[in-house]
């Protein structure tokens, strides 16, 4: 064997070698990829051909070796690792030749590009990348970063280490909204590093806490790292639960576990929310620490600036906290207790079908056993009565189609369980309510007739629908019923409006904020998946960064406001009629309220028509389009280098060399440790694109084939990722923020800033691997 190592183990290095020489060699990483796997190929089929590559195979044709099956042992769980004395064979590591395993590759990578690029079940998933890309290039483009930075330094400046402070909680924003860890890195480099260094912050605290702040938008949602990682995820745990439960003698991975083997995008970024908020809370954490020891090195800074008008302490406390607390408080007591709730009662026409057991017991023996062992032999024994009880029962029940008089009853019982107060109306009640009381806390000086009127007017809303609205009355006349006093709220709520646009904090934070909501909600609420979600956050972007460009020039953008307004229209005509005109009975209201959503739908669409031709006349959508073509492109053409390269490790038995091994270890824990520690190491060199494309597909099969929850593990191999960005040299934020830091900033000011983010990064993950439910809490609280 050459220098004593195997011949896939010299394969190995080669291929490793080949890509860090690629990427050292400045050559564009999207392509760097594809041509190491290329490069590679060529040298181990030469060494190969030559006979210098032995692979030390196990003898399958040994006596020992069958002996060892025959007692039990599965063949594909024997290897030269957890069986190293078994007799072995040398072979060459392309057992058919390398021209084979040159045809196989060749025929692979179309069918994977196919599968998981062009046209795959993926690719619909794929394409949020691309609408995320446009969402945050377009505002960041709109100069969102400027006005929070110097809003936030406002709010935290006169804190022990306020500045450093604001800048966590403004990479947590951005994060949510742009997620594009370059931009808001040179964005915070440009304009926070030199007023944080003029104000005698220690330059090390001042990079750590930018470079590691741009990076939460890689964790918290909507994350590209989560969106690339979910398409995979979702594969390969899906693929690798099917081999578990073949092995454990079950037909199916639904058999085995009792649940379905999947994981969607929007699931993870469910997982992904508390991590990120946790990341930003240790960020900020030390940063304030740092400045109760070191109040010379990260002092408090009084920011000037700033408008409205100034507001006491009481009044802060009963307007701005007080009042909104006990708004909601109070509708959800509500909600609790049953005075707001649904109102809808449409019934099915079938009945339910009836449950089945918990866990399916008509199953083969090995199967049984394997699932006991896995689920407890008390649920196997409850899923066994309720399987008896089943069919006592005569077996399951199918839905049955309902008789009148029983859809009748049916109704009847839903009208009698309606809440008095329709969850609807309780929300508008309560946003209204927010905004009212937030004006009255902005400008307690000026007259509050109008905000009395507008809180008369949602009075009246409660009272209407408690009195004259019944869960029979039709969708038309409840409109025309609440029309009067919505008009007398929404006639306050303009002046509370008004009022709160007077406060910088509201003003620059709310809109990014409503459509970070807009889009979050979506997803996290399970309305809808990544992809349209993406396309909704687009299409705001587009719109919120016209509205500014518009201010900038001093242009009315009142064409926007009404778009919105008449996205909002079409939204609840969706939500309270029928629209589907292509019924055999469609009423009069239909019709109009078709009409309206339509015409609604129109403006909407005129309306971000405009902000395109806003932000092209601007010099603005020309640019944002060319560099979302450029990152998307980059992603896309790493997809399928990183393919081939995949085929290339598979070819001479790389894959499965290294799966064998980190089998051959008993405890689940141990393989993860080493495939995290692996990761982390690889971060230092290797970009989280590579890592994901290239190493996931690799070690996925082992990490997701076990027992481990597959949102825990996936949420640990982002925060992981996360950390590539931070770890020197090749870290991505730190060469972000030394291209825009000042002359004496030093690449060692940097480098020693951002160790204790890396350390703070490590226990983050430590954190989530003793206390899983941290991931796990929320997806569980959220039907799917």
């Amino acid at each position: 064997m050459l220098f004593g190592l195997d011949g896939v183990e010299i394969g190995l290095i080669i291929v490793f070698f080949c890509l860090f020489g690629g990427i050292l060699s400045g050559f564009p990483v999207a392509f760097a990829i594809g041509g190491a796997g290329i490069i590679s190929f060529g040298i181990i089929a030469a060494l190969d051909s030559a006979g210098l590559l032995i692979h030390q195979a196990i003898d399958t044709s040994s006596q020992a070796y069958r002996d060892l099956v025959n007692s039990g042992v599965k063949p594909d769980t024997v290897s030269v690792f957890r069986f190293p004395d078994l007799p072995r064979i040398a072979e060459p590591v392309f057992v058919q030749g390398w021209e084979t395993a040159l045809d196989r590759n060749l025929s692979f990578i179309v069918n994977r590009m196919n599968e998981r690029v062009l046209a795959g079940q993926s690719i619909e998933t794929l394409l949020a990348v691309l609408m995320f890309v446009l969402m945050g290039i377009t505002l960041e483009r709109s100069k969102i970063a400027n006005d929070l930075l110097t809003t936030m330094a406002r709010v935290f400046g006169p804190l022990p280490g306020g500045l450093a402070v604001s800048i966590v909680v403004v990479g947590a924003f951005l994060a949510a909204s742009t997620g594009i860890v370059g931009a808001t890195v040179v964005t915070m480099g440009l304009l926070a590093l030199p007023t944080m260094l003029r104000n005698n912050y220690s330059p090390e605290l001042a990079t750590g806490v930018i470079a590691a702040s741009g990076t939460l938008g890689q964790i918290i949602p909507p994350s590209i790292v989560i969106v690339l990682l979910g398409t995979l995820a979702g594969d390969l745990y899906s693929t690798a639960q099917e081999t578990r439960a073949q092995d454990a003698g079950c037909t199916d991975a639904l058999t085995y576990l009792g649940e379905p083997a999947v994981v969607s995008v929007g699931t993870l970024f469910q997982a992904a929310l508390l991590p990120g908020i946790m990341l930003a809370l240790l960020y900020a954490l030390y940063a304030f620490g740092y400045a109760l020891l070191n109040p010379e090195k990260a002092p408090a800074v009084p920011m000037s600036g700033g408008s409205g008008e100034p507001i006491t302490r009481s009044e802060g406390l009963t307007w701005l906290l007080g009042a909104p607390v006990a708004l909601i408080f109070g509708a959800v007591l509500l909600g609790s207790s049953g005075v707001i709730g649904s109102q809808n009662i449409n019934v099915s026409a079938f009945s339910d079908i009836g449950a089945g057991a918990s866990l399916r017991t008509n199953v083969s023996e090995q199967c049984k056993v394997s699932m006991i062992e896995l689920h407890g032999q008390s649920a196997w024994d409850q899923a066994v009565s309720e399987q008896e009880t089943i069919d006592a029962a005569g077996g399951v029940a199918n839905a049955e189609r309902l008789s009148e008089e029983a859809l009748v009853e049916a109704r009847e019982a839903k009208i009698a369980a309606a809440a008095p107060i329709g969850t609807g109306v309780a929300v508008i009640v309560v946003l209204l309510g927010l905004t009212l009381v937030m004006g009255r806390g902005i400008a307690p000086s000026k007259p509050t007739q109008p905000l009395i009127l507008g809180a008369i007017g949602l009075l009246l809303m409660l009272l209407v629908d408690v009195l004259l609205i019944a869960p029979t009355t039709s969708s038309g006349l409840t409109f025309v019923l609440l029309a009067l006093p919505f008009a007398l709220a929404m006639y306050g709520c303009k002046e509370a409006a008004a009022r709160c646009a007077t406060n910088d904090l509201i003003r620059v934070v709310f809109p990014p904020l409503v459509l970070i909501i807009a889009v979050l909600g979506s997803i996290l609420g399970g309305v809808t998946n990544p992809t349209p979600a993406a396309a909704l956050g687009a299409g705001g972007a587009i719109m919120l960064a016209a509205y500014r460009k518009l201010q900038d020039q001093e242009r009315s953008g009142k064409v926007i406001i009404w778009a919105t307004f008449a996205v909002i229209i079409a939204l609840l005509m969706g939500v309270n009629f029928d629209l589907r005109i292509n019924q055999s009975n469609v009423n009069f209201e239909t019709w109009v309220a078709f009409i309206i959503a339509y015409g609604a739908y129109l403006y909407a669409l005129f309306g971000l028509l405009f902000g395109c031709w806003v932000l092209f006349t601007s010099g603005v959508l020309t640019p944002v389009v060319r560099e979302t073509a450029k990152v998307t492109s980059m992603v896309f053409t790493i997809l399928i280098g990183s393919q081939l390269l995949n085929l290339v490790v598979i070819s001479f038995g790389g894959e499965h060399y290294i799966q064998q091994f980190l089998r051959s270890f008993d405890n689940e824990f141990t393989v993860f440790l080493i495939v995290m520690l692996v990761l982390f190491i690889l971060g230092f060199v290797l970009d989280f694109l590579e890592i994901i494309y290239i190493v996931i597909p690799i070690v996925g099969p082992v990490i997701y084939g076990g027992s481990f929850d597959p949102k825990w593990v996936t949420i640990m191999v982002a925060v992981n990722l996360q950390t590539s960005f931070l770890t020197p040299p090749f870290g991505f934020a730190l060469f972000y923020l030394r291209g825009v830091a000042p002359k004496e900033v030093t690449t060692g000011h940097i480098y020693r800033g951002i160790i204790p983010f890396v350390i703070i990064q490590v226990v983050g993950i430590a954190i989530l691997w003793f206390f899983p439910s941290i991931v796990t809490i929320v997806p569980d609280l959220i039907p799917n």
